[in-house]
């Protein structure tokens, strides 16, 4: 008998809608407006002063998400058990290679795919998404072994379906705004890998990690949405019910407390529970703002061209005698922007923040930066302050600023998601090529004689690396005609051996690999470009404090509040913290109050239909076949359709092959018990 769940010894009982009798039928049973769903953890630090009480009022605290029976607190779930469980069924399920695409066909769909749904859906555990994410990181670092190394790319596609098929049931079984609060607790919330497993389990596996900082509990805690892009499961973030966590946390529908790895100026004193923004109820200078997604992209984008601004001022009053003031402004404030982005780099470590759309160029500027102050500590030292080098320095980060802002403006173009994919190809290549190269120069260098070097009659090493690097590009054969300097038969031959493999082998490599990248990434260009906004997404909500101070800001407010937080309460701190940060982003706190108040949308499902109300639909002639839909039937009209077409006589073709290969043709032709709209 085939076992539908893969474990061994267990025969699998089929009941009349052809599923295993031990699964539930959670996924199409659609809840009442009182589904239980998640509370709200209230912070773990009530104070009595008007900030602490303009803060709870941002958590947004509706009837209609209060329910009388919430689902068991994330604290409780047994996270480490459900890794091992996930991990177990993975392996007993599948032992082939297959791709997404064979998952997706109707009989392996139905054979291995949705029994695992079946088993792994359950509606008080939110864990699921966040275990089976574990599992797929875990499958695709497994594939070390050439013998197993397909079979665990599979099981890591099958692990990342499965959780996209998860999120879609939790979606579809609970509408409204209760089941967006619900979907960004699974996406957002945050899960311990070793949560409620054994002591003994934890003290001997779980080792230090440095720095660690105190969150009130929320230590060593990652999100479901972290691990999708570690593991660049574009299929789970390209899904329905993903890009509408992603949209909700990108405008600021849902706020929460971001995790991170490590901050600059931690103020962990209170953590905000994921919930539901409303603007009428916070205050008109609510810090908070700061971090959403869209602001943030907004205030970094100003930021970026203030600093384009000042490096064009600087470049075109480069030759004034002495140092400009244009050059001081830029200076600094060019150090408070390098802090930032040092910061964004720690704060979820560089694995995650590569996946920027333009962290290459960010960290090529910052080098050249780098490179730039200490030339130019050295022209003062030296006294050539008006024609020194350091200035010629920072003339090569022109291309790299201009480039860095068509991307910051267009970051969803497919051709900039191409380029930052074929960079990383490309650098790759061009590094291994580099190295191996390195041998036909030092076998030239070594073949010039003793004569040679005692008469000096010999090209130097940059005039042979002039030579190759001419030869590599194609444009010069300089170095074939002089490799009889080196030696009448050896040099010509090494000569020509660069040129057959770095002019013709390198390039076609080079050009091949970048086709297939360019290939794929075309073909799956809506995934794409919804995984770099996911990215932008998950990196916008900061949790450090030092974003809120902008640049050059932030270097005195590290200056001053970094030892000051250790000479005062954790309270105190976050009192002065917060004044400061409103009291310097006034003007911004205040617009973005402003624009939010008059033209915040309220969510289509939210909205009382009104008798009297009077709606404009348009010029169009083909307003009513959206309206007749959106408008659901009475309940008489329900009744009078079930007469006609009893749901348990619609077919469902899944149930059809699942019966056909048990080899049970009378439960083929059973139907869905019922059927959700």
């Amino acid at each position: 008998m085939w076992r539908c769940d893969g474990l061994p010894h267990v025969p699998v009982a089929v009941d009349r809608g052809g599923f295993p009798s031990n699964v539930r039928h959670a996924a199409y049973q659609r809840p009442p407006c009182s589904q239980p769903q998640p509370t709200m953890t209230p912070s773990t630090n009530a104070l009595s002063n008007d900030e602490d009480a303009d803060d709870e009022a941002s958590v947004e605290s509706d009837a209609c998400l209060a329910h009388s029976s919430p689902v068991r607190p994330t604290s409780t779930m047994p996270v480490y058990l459900n890794i091992h469980r996930i991990r177990r069924l993975v392996l007993a399920s599948i032992d082939d290679p297959y791709t997404v695409e064979h998952f997706r066909e109707p009989r392996l769909n139905a054979l291995v795919v949705r029994p695992l749904v079946d088993r792994l859906y359950d509606t008080n555990d939110i864990s699921t998404v966040f275990c089976l994410l574990v599992n797929r990181i875990a499958f695709l670092r497994d594939q070390s072994g050439l013998a197993f190394q397909s079979v665990n790319v599979a099981r890591a596609v099958l692990c990342e379906l499965v959780a996209s098929r998860v999120l879609r049931r939790f979606n579809e079984d609970n509408p409204g705004r209760p089941g967006l609060l619900l979907l960004a607790q699974i996406l957002a919330e945050g899960f311990d890998p070793f949560q409620n497993a054994p002591n003994h389990i934890e003290r001997e596996w779980r080792h230090l990690q440095w720095p660690i900082q105190e969150r009130g509990g929320h230590e060593r805690k990652l999100t479901a949405l972290e691990l999708a892009i570690l593991s660049e499961s574009k299929l789970f973030i390209s899904s329905s019910a993903c890009q509408q966590v992603v949209d909700a946390i990108y405008y600021g529908q849902v706020v929460y407390t971001p995790l991170s790895f490590i901050d600059i100026l931690p103020d962990h004193f209170k953590h905000f529970p994921i919930s539901l923004y409303n603007p009428q109820r916070v205050p008109i200078l609510n810090h908070r703002r700061l971090i959403v997604p869209r602001i943030r992209a907004i205030i970094e984008l100003a930021q970026f061209f203030l600093l384009l601004v000042l490096y064009t001022m600087t470049m075109m009053n480069r030759h004034a005698n002495g140092i400009s003031p244009w050059e001081v402004c830029f200076f600094i404030y060019t150090a408070g922007w390098t802090l930032q982005e040092f910061a964004a780099i720690i704060e979820h470590g560089w694995e995650l923040h590569s996946q920027s759309l333009w962290s290459f160029l960010d960290i090529t500027f910052l080098a050249v930066y780098g490179i730039y102050s200490v030339v130019r500590l050295f022209d003062m030292y030296q006294g050539h302050l008006s024609n020194g080098h350091g200035l010629e320095v920072l003339c090569i980060a022109a291309p790299i600023l201009l480039t860095r802002g068509a991307f910051s403006l267009m970051p969803n173009n497919i051709i900039f998601i191409s380029l930052h994919a074929m960079v990383k190809d490309f650098t790759v290549l061009t590094f291994l090529s580099f190295w191996c190269f390195t041998g036909f120069l030092l076998a030239l260098k070594w073949l010039i004689t003793a004569e040679q070097l005692e008469s000096g009659d010999f090209p130097t090493w940059a005039t042979v690396c002039k030579w190759l690097l001419w030869i590599w590009f194609g444009l010069d054969g300089t170095g074939i005609g002089e490799s009889t300097t080196f030696h009448v038969v050896l040099g010509p031959a090494l000569m020509i051996g660069f040129a057959f493999l770095g002019n013709t082998l390198f390039l076609t490599i080079l050009v091949a690999m970048l086709t297939n990248t360019f290939s794929r990434i075309i073909a799956n260009e809506g995934a794409e470009i919804k995984f770099r906004r996911t990215v932008l997404t998950f990196e916008g909500a900061k949790s450090d404090s030092i974003f809120a101070y902008p640049p050059p800001f932030n270097i005195a407010a590290l200056a001053l509040l970094l030892p000051l937080k250790l000479m005062i309460s954790s309270r105190q701190f976050h009192t002065v913290n917060v004044f400061l940060i409103r009291t310097l982003n006034a003007p911004t706190l205040l617009l973005i109050a402003l624009l939010e108040r008059r033209h915040w949308h309220i969510p289509k499902w939210k909205r009382k239909s009104a008798p009297r109300s009077w709606h404009f639909a348009g010029f169009s002639p083909h307003g009513d076949i959206q309206a007749v839909l959106r408008a659901g039937p009475p309940p008489e009209i329900l009744d009078k359709i079930d007469e006609l077409d009893p749901l348990d006589a619609v077919p469902v073709l899944e149930d059809d092959v699942i019966a056909e290969a048990r080899g049970d043709v009378p439960v083929a032709h059973l139907r869905r018990p019922m059927m959700t709209s």
